[in-house]
């Protein structure tokens, strides 16, 4: 006869033992450091944020206020001949008017350096579009230089040595005589958006760069776009599965992981080198650009296709439509909304890219705004750039104002996207 060997049943458990209840709380107590680590990690993101937001407005929001003095400028035969106004003394003009203005001032250089070194171009340009005022008087505001565009603006200290100051006493005191007759004003510093590029900062704006990124991403979107969209149709529609398109799947995923240096290297061999396109021209640039967005938007392209549900495609099939249908008046639609945020983000990337554009050349000087995508230019990122290594003092601000400028653009980007992806996006 057998022996039967009996097995013990499952040992119960005391779950309100005390061994119990110390594994339940050490189990909470590790989610909770999980939890708080979490919240610490968004805090500090959000504050690094805050601190960097500050930064830039704290020193960038006086870039969008320009100092401005008020004159009363007589055009008179002294000075300005009917002949050719296009040579007449303007500097001289303003000197005399500024001496009138500014009581016991008997340097009249000295009182003209408050004006800005554009504002004898002002006054030729006024007179040039109306000849008539010769011998009348004109009111023209001016902006200051930037010596007494800082000193307005409590930038420079006027408890300062004067041997350590920009400014010496005499100069403040011209300018606080102006002060006091109340022809200083700081009105919005449209210049800032209005101007191309100079070497006065008081002159200085944005137009040639906004004009450049602008054409930059619109030489950019037309190329990048249409070639992302088909290489990615064709990879996730109709390529074969085999180990060609495995090779070129993750050559694209590679492609975009690359450094924009590195684009901008291959730009300046091929376009600059081989095809010996102009340097500084915002089409190279949009071209350079297109090849650093072009995996991006490969990459959305395919990931929004995947998206639409097989059955969308197995309906289509079923009432007789072809592949090529199938794909382009059906599935090709229904995905557009995540291409387009997908498209909208990698040009957002490349608005704010500096490295391949300065390797082709689009930190050149240029003083005006391009009329056509093949003038020389620069872009936001590249002007930034070359406002930040200038050694003149009002650059900083407006550095620091330009960046806040490309932060509204790529924030207003995103916030497209955003809003494509919400208000197409379906549920399925």
């Amino acid at each position: 006869m057998t022996d039967m060997t009996s097995h013990p049943g499952p040992k119960s458990i005391d779950w309100t033992s005390d061994e119990i209840g110390a594994r339940v709380r050490k189990r909470k107590a590790a989610e909770n450091r999980l939890r708080y680590i979490g919240l610490g990690a968004i805090g500090i993101a959000f504050a690094m944020l805050a601190l960097l937001i500050s930064s830039l407005v704290s020193t960038g929001w006086q870039a969008f206020r320009q100092t401005h003095v008020t004159i009363q400028v007589t055009y008179t035969p002294e000075f300005i001949n009917p002949d050719n106004l296009q040579r007449s003394n303007y500097r001289g003009l303003l000197e005399a008017t500024m001496l009138d203005l500014i009581p016991g001032a008997t340097n009249g250089r000295s009182v003209a350096a408050i004006l800005s070194n554009g504002a004898q171009f002002t006054a030729r340009d006024r007179i040039i579009a109306d000849p008539a005022l010769m011998g009348q008087t004109v009111t023209l505001r001016v902006p200051t230089s930037d010596p007494y565009d800082q000193l307005a603006k409590g930038l420079i200290d006027r408890d300062t040595p004067e041997a350590n100051r920009r400014l010496k006493n005499d100069e403040i005191a011209a300018f606080d005589a102006l002060l006091s007759q109340g022809v200083v004003s700081k009105p919005f510093n449209w210049a800032l958006l209005g101007n191309a590029d100079s070497r006065f900062p008081e002159q200085a704006g944005l137009k040639g760069a906004l004009w450049g990124s602008f054409y930059a991403l619109l030489t950019c979107f037309l190329l990048a776009f249409p070639i992302g969209i088909g290489a990615a149709i064709y990879l996730e529609e109709f390529a074969p599965k085999n180990k060609m398109s495995d090779f070129i799947e993750v050559n694209i995923n590679n492609l975009a992981a690359v450094p924009s240096v590195v684009f901008g290297l291959l730009a300046l061999a091929v376009f600059l080198g081989w095809f010996g396109m102009g340097r500084s021209i915002p089409f190279v640039g949009g071209m350079t650009l297109a090849l650093m967005t072009l995996p991006t938007i490969i990459i959305a392209t395919r990931a929004a296709l995947k998206a639409v549900p097989p059955s969308i495609r197995e309906a289509a099939l079923g009432v007789g439509a072809s592949k090529q249908q199938v794909v382009f008046h059906h599935v090709l639609p229904l995905a557009m909304p995540g291409i387009l945020t997908g498209t909208i983000i990698g040009l957002a990337q490349a608005l704010g890219e500096t490295a391949p554009l300065l390797l082709i050349g689009m930190n050149a000087f240029v003083t005006a705004a391009p009329a056509t995508p093949f003038d020389p230019s620069t872009a936001l990122p590249t002007q930034i750039f070359i406002w930040a290594d200038s050694p003149e003092r009002g650059f900083v601000s407006r550095t620091s104002a330009a960046i806040l400028v490309l932060l509204g653009f790529l924030v207003m980007m995103n916030a497209v996207a955003i809003y494509l992806r919400n208000r197409f996006e379906r549920r399925w």
